[in-house]
């Protein structure tokens, strides 16, 4: 059966209730009453019987001052007893509260004066002491196993972290406007060298390499990449302020404005109906086989020949067509079979089909395109080379300006080119760099995440922060167990998945080499490869899977009393259609590839040689309309690469790709007759790549520089305070030198006030 249309809102992130569930693993969940218990016994010696919501802001300052001196102290037991009082706080101090939306009010309102009173730059200095603390390493590397007793003062530290991070970024209609204030301090703080001269998310990059080193298996991974993604999220911006950015530098360079918003554009997108399965087409090609002689009455028609099909709309998804499918699952994933009848056809327009269903229950597909056509410069100097060649039998090699001697209906071809949009990218300040072992050792994590991966004794234990420190005994712990162990690695993959795909952006936006070898690392890493690896499972299972049980998520579980637990409420999970967090994965990863593989003949070629069309083919059953278009845009990019016979099979796929990806002027994706269908030479075109970086790199940041390329002092103090070195004899003869060319020369002071 085919699927439902999926109601799912790409952003950022999902909702700040889900958002925070997710930081707690289920286990976790008896550490919720140790916090409160903590911070009531603390508090009862200074509150004398009264509650937290009662005390006045000055009280409530009073208090978090003492925690404040108390996390000071030497003892580590008393040191975690007072964060786990912190934490208390800022998870809303859920004992005096009612309702979830009060528990979430008072953390926000806590969270904003733990920030005031300065526990963040505490908990950093806490924070960078457990990383360095090479005991608590050594003692983890020599067990067997690792279990949530192993991290307890990093989870403790990073949790408190993380909810300053997540609440104080997600700004409300009704925020104070010290607020405000606070956030935009924050927001740059963490953006500075706060620690060792050196940005907070560096720190966290530094923890997610160790960790993958093997030198400290403690570490709470999820928490520590939750909170990175966050952190790079708050710095730099999410989508919105990325879209904002763009129109800023256009304008900035004087150039038109972008055509549309792309999320804006997909949101308003519908999805289109998902390819045939292996078994559809078994049971469609049986019915041609019954029904092939009254079938062979009416004209046939070459479906790859689009040009002398019939004159109906072209980017019309004709449901008549639906059985030109391929089978997904063949061994060569790539070439289609057809049926033997149907290889000599009569090339001419056949009369018009009769309609296979009710004209009602036909889809109507908006008229025009969703997308502004686009060109690149490379484009327009191909156009004009062949154009030159053509009708005065020269070139004049990257020339985009001069057009003598060209007909007339070339200059306006050209003048049309230039009127779409070219793409450009700016030239800004380097914001933040990664370098190659964070990359490898991000793939590594989201690799011991995926579904597909299977457990070797060698790989990474990415489960420190979730295993209790008892196994379970009965069948109800171990489903439960089960359940937090998927959700773990689901949030993993999540948020990998959005810190990749955000530094790429940043990285693209703001200088294109640093774009380019941060790509150029992934792929050497084997990122594309990994990526199909992912997807190359049920996706539709993936999508929908139920790993969550409802009444144990934050804050439900911490204001509700708990029912018992059978294996029915935990099979149960919740009543939505798709999972958010793994849907917004899986167009995350998709993203990722399409910009590791676009305008790279090379890393093109690789998808075709991983046979990632049937893999891809499979994910377009996912109906959602944002997914479905970035499957299409990697399909598109191989189509001239499949072959004939592909092309031929799989015209649904071809029409879906006219209707919803942009189309690029002069593009012969669909007829593999582009100059850019040759062998390929992966290892030649990298390598160019590579030195076109390394000698941007070298003219730019090196000390000792081209002198064509130096920059020219044009400071007059710097310039007269250098010293130099005169000859000497200087001393000798420097009078007759003032003399002869100082005080002898006429000085034109008319021409001091001309302009240059």
């Amino acid at each position: 059966m085919e699927s439902p249309n999926l109601e799912f809102e790409y952003g950022d992130t999902d909702t700040l209730t889900a958002e925070l569930s997710e930081l707690y693993s289920y286990t976790e969940e008896p550490e919720f009453a140790l916090n409160r218990d903590y911070f009531e016994e603390d508090f009862r010696s200074h509150a004398r019987g009264r509650r937290w919501i009662e005390l006045t802001v000055e009280e409530q300052r009073a208090y978090v001052m003492r925690l404040l001196d108390a996390l000071e102290v030497t003892d580590r037991d008393k040191r975690l007893k007072v964060a786990r009082a912190i934490l208390y706080l800022a998870q809303g101090v859920f004992d005096e509260c009612d309702t979830e939306v009060d528990v979430l009010h008072w953390s926000r309102h806590n969270i904003f004066l733990l920030y005031d009173m300065g526990i963040f730059t505490a908990l950093l200095e806490l924070l960078s002491m457990e990383i360095d603390n090479s005991q608590a390493c050594s003692s983890a590397v020599r067990k067997p196993a690792i279990s949530l007793a192993d991290s307890t003062e990093l989870r403790v530290l990073l949790s408190i972290m993380y909810l300053m991070v997540e609440t104080i970024r997600v700004q409300t209609e009704d925020d104070r406007p010290e607020w405000i204030a606070a956030r935009e301090t924050f927001k740059n703080e963490l953006a500075s060298p706060l620690y060792n001269g050196e940005p907070f998310a560096l720190l966290l990059f530094t923890m997610v390499t160790k960790f993958c080193s093997m030198n400290a298996p403690h570490f709470p991974m999820k928490k520590v990449l939750l909170l990175l993604w966050k952190t790079i999220l708050f710095t730099l911006g999410g989508f919105e302020e990325l879209q904002e950015m763009k129109v800023r530098h256009r304008e900035r360079l004087n150039l038109p404005p972008l055509p549309e918003d792309s999320i804006k554009v997909v949101r308003a997108m519908r999805a289109a109906s998902p390819p045939a399965s292996a078994m559809e087409l078994i049971e469609q090609q049986q019915q041609q086989k019954r029904g092939r002689r009254s079938r062979r009455v009416l004209p046939l028609v070459k479906q790859d020949s689009l040009d002398t099909y019939n004159e109906r709309d072209p980017f019309k998804n004709d449901d008549a067509r639906d059985e030109e499918e391929d089978p997904e699952d063949t061994d060569s994933g790539i070439e289609g079979e057809v049926d033997p009848l149907d290889r000599d056809v009569i090339i001419q327009p056949p009369p018009p089909p009769p309609p296979l269903r009710p004209p009602t229950e036909r889809v109507n597909f908006p008229k025009g395109l969703p997308w502004a056509p686009k060109v690149r410069e490379k484009d327009i100097e191909h156009f004009l080379e062949t154009s030159r060649n053509k009708f005065i039998g020269f070139t004049l090699g990257n020339d985009t300006e001069t057009l003598v001697g060209l007909p007339r209906p070339i200059h306006e071809s050209v003048k049309t080119l230039k009127q779409v949009s070219v793409g450009i990218t700016p030239v800004i300040i380097p914001l933040f760099l990664c370098s190659f072992l964070h990359q490898i050792a991000l793939l590594k994590l989201l690799l011991a995440a995926a579904p597909t991966s299977k457990a070797k004794t060698d790989s990474i234990n990415i489960l420190a922060d979730v295993l209790p420190e008892e196994m379970p005994i009965t069948v109800l712990q171990s489903m439960k167990l089960g359940i937090d162990v998927n959700r773990h690695k689901e949030i993993i993959v999540k948020a990998i998945s959005a810190l990749l795909l955000l530094l790429l952006k940043h990285f693209k936006l703001n200088h294109i080499y640093q774009f380019e070898i941060v790509s150029q690392h992934l792929v050497f890493a084997n990122c594309i490869p990994l990526i199909l690896k992912f997807f190359n499972q049920n996706i539709m299972s993936y999508i929908s899977a139920k790993n969550s049980i409802c009444v144990l998520d934050f804050p439900h579980c911490v204001v509700h009393e708990m029912p018992e637990l059978t294996a029915e409420s935990l099979e149960a999970g919740d009543s939505s259609q798709f999972c958010w967090r793994n849907l917004f994965s899986c167009i995350n990863l998709l993203r990722i590839l399409n910009k590791l593989t676009k305008w790279k003949h090379s890393r093109t070629m690789m998808l075709v040689v991983f046979k990632s069309a049937p893999i891809l083919k499979r994910a377009l059953k996912v109906k959602q309309a944002m997914m479905q278009l970035y499957v299409l845009k990697l399909l598109k990019i191989q189509t001239k690469y499949l072959g004939r016979q592909w092309r031929k099979s799989n015209m649904k796929t071809m029409s879906a790709i006219y209707q919803k990806v942009r189309h690029r002027l002069n593009d012969d994706w669909a007829y593999g007759n582009d100059i850019d269908a040759r062998p390929w030479d992966f290892q030649a075109e990298e390598c160019a790549l590579r030195e076109s970086i390394e000698k941007f790199n070298s003219r730019r940041y090196e000390r000792n520089r081209n002198g064509d390329f130096a920059p020219v002092d044009n400071c007059l103090q710097s310039v007269l305070g250098q010293r130099v070195e005169l000859p000497e004899d200087f001393h000798y003869s420097y009078e007759m030198w003032l003399e002869r060319e100082v005080f002898s020369q006429p000085i034109q002071w008319e021409g001091l006030l001309q302009n240059p």
